[in-house]
């Protein structure tokens, strides 16, 4: 293991324990992946490896804003009870001068491989840069030794612009493959695909798929798996304007369901559909477990968007891990994985088989929450149904559902989001609407209908939840279920 290693990690685990000794934690999260604290985003190297679940992190130790990327490190033998481990990438070495961005892992025989974007600015003021690709490897999921040979890939593609980033490499049959985000020199955006028989000496195999400049200029953090015999490509692209209810962040998150021929390099795809259409969403990241299930974590954050906890002393987190599978439609459902269960405290059955008209309020003092409300929609007269999350004053998270106009919204608009604080989807749900929720003290996270939509956004309330409120307009509302489960906070160590 090398000095400069040892020396940056050690320093930037120092600095973490500086920064959270000073840090406001009234909006600390109950049960997400946060750094400990500072700032963090994309999700990096989700893996399950010797029996434990690894989840790393583009981390700024420093400062509670973005700066020269680290990859931080969680792990949990469940999903669920998440620790600390210590940093494991630190830039400053000649293959990641300026930053180790984005990347995933493999198990390679029992090492586990790290694959990531070396990042070096040319004329850091005008943001002009170079990127290459590198390994690190460990035994024990810990401690990572990068490789004397980095960077594996030195440079892009004679016909590409500078971006060249966030490796995402799996195994077929006895070759390993890898995907790059990447554009033209024109700024069209691609996707590009290398192989290597030992992860070390990767071959160019040309554009695995390329878009026009209606998907973006770039497409960042690409994934790509089969599911049910479909191939989906996930990716987070840059630059495409807002349509409507659609593609209403400053950057977005979506995929693509098709056929691919590995040994013709053809991808044949549907259209391009976003995975979640909440407020904070971007970077989502999957793997295979040993159950065989396909599971997603994201950023819980948006570019250039309004962080209040910066003036706490840190910034950003990962969304709770979400399983994914190929619905009606060729359309992918996103819903959290069952061990979120073990979170439960209690379980408060409010009501079953109930007729509101007007409004129903349950008292309800929490902060960490998950709520599940089923609306039976071939009874009511209602136009419109409503789940609200109350807090003090005048504060409230609304999740409304439109029966006729089919459209589910959520609307963060006095819980913190006081600019753009409406997000809404298109939902049919066919005679009936779940909502099954987490809240934690900043965020909301909505699964409708065994994840037909997805919502996911930050919320910064000034007190605890208060109440928990149903309501119809237009008519009756019949209420097959509501019930609450208080959470556990797998942080607190008092």
């Amino acid at each position: 293991m090398n000095s400069t290693y040892i020396n940056n990690t050690k320093q930037a685990e120092e600095a973490l324990k500086q920064a959270e000794a000073k840090m406001n934690k009234r909006y600390r999260l109950g049960y997400h992946i946060m750094a400990p604290a500072n700032w963090i985003n994309d999700p990096n190297g989700l893996i399950q490896f010797k029996g434990e679940y690894h989840a790393f992190y583009q981390h700024h130790p420093y400062d509670e804003n973005w700066g020269p990327m680290h990859w931080g490190h969680v792990k949990s033998k469940d999903l669920v009870h998440w620790e600390h481990c210590p940093i494991a990438l630190a830039p400053g070495d000649a293959c990641d001068l300026d930053g180790c961005f984005s990347g995933s892992a493999v198990d390679n025989n029992g090492e586990l491989t790290l694959i990531y974007t070396g990042h070096h600015y040319i004329d850091q003021p005008n943001n002009i840069f170079f990127q290459n690709q590198n390994v690190a490897v460990s035994t024990d999921g810990i401690h990572f030794t990068k490789l004397a040979q980095n960077p594996v890939i030195a440079e892009p593609p004679t016909d590409s612009s500078q971006h060249f980033r966030d490796p995402k490499v799996w195994k077929h049959e006895d070759t390993w493959y890898m995907i790059l985000g990447n554009s033209t020199k024109e700024d069209l955006p691609r996707v590009i695909l290398y192989t290597s028989p030992d992860l070390r000496t990767w071959t160019y195999h040309g554009v695995l798929l390329q878009g026009d400049k209606n998907m973006g200029f770039m497409w960042e953090c690409p994934d790509f798996f089969e599911l049910n015999g479909k191939h989906i490509f996930m990716f987070s692209p840059q630059g495409i304007d807002a349509q409507g209810d659609k593609y209403n962040n400053l950057f977005q998150t979506g995929y693509y369901v098709g056929e691919y021929n590995y040994d013709s390099n053809e991808y044949q795809h549907g259209e391009f559909i976003e995975l979640d259409n909440g407020h904070d969403f971007y970077a989502v990241q999957t793997f295979l477990d040993d159950q065989g299930r396909r599971i997603a974590i994201g950023w819980m954050d948006m570019w250039e968007s309004d962080m209040p906890t910066k003036a706490d002393g840190w910034s950003g987190a990962l969304t709770i891990p979400r399983v994914i599978t190929l619905g009606a439609n060729n359309k992918l459902l996103m819903n959290p994985v069952e061990e979120m269960k073990l979170l439960r405290q209690s379980e408060h059955v409010l009501c079953q088989s109930s007729t509101i008209c007007g409004s129903y309020l349950a008292e309800v003092e929490a902060d960490l929450l998950e709520v599940k409300v089923v609306f039976d929609l071939t009874k009511s007269s209602a136009d419109l149904v409503s789940l609200k999350l109350c807090g003090t004053g005048e504060e409230e998270t609304v999740i409304t559902y439109s029966i006729l106009g089919q459209k589910l919204m959520l609307d963060c608009s006095i819980s913190g989001k006081k600019t753009d604080g409406v997000r809404q989807t298109t939902l049919n749900a066919e005679g009936q609407l779940t909502l099954h929720v987490y809240l934690d003290r900043s965020s909301i996270e909505i699964f409708a209908n065994e994840g037909e939509a997805t919502m996911t956004s930050r919320i910064y309330l000034s007190e605890k939840l208060l109440g928990i409120e149903l309501v119809s307009e237009g008519g009756e509302a019949i209420i097959n279920e509501l019930t609450y489960w208080k959470l556990k906070d797998i942080w607190q160590t008092e």
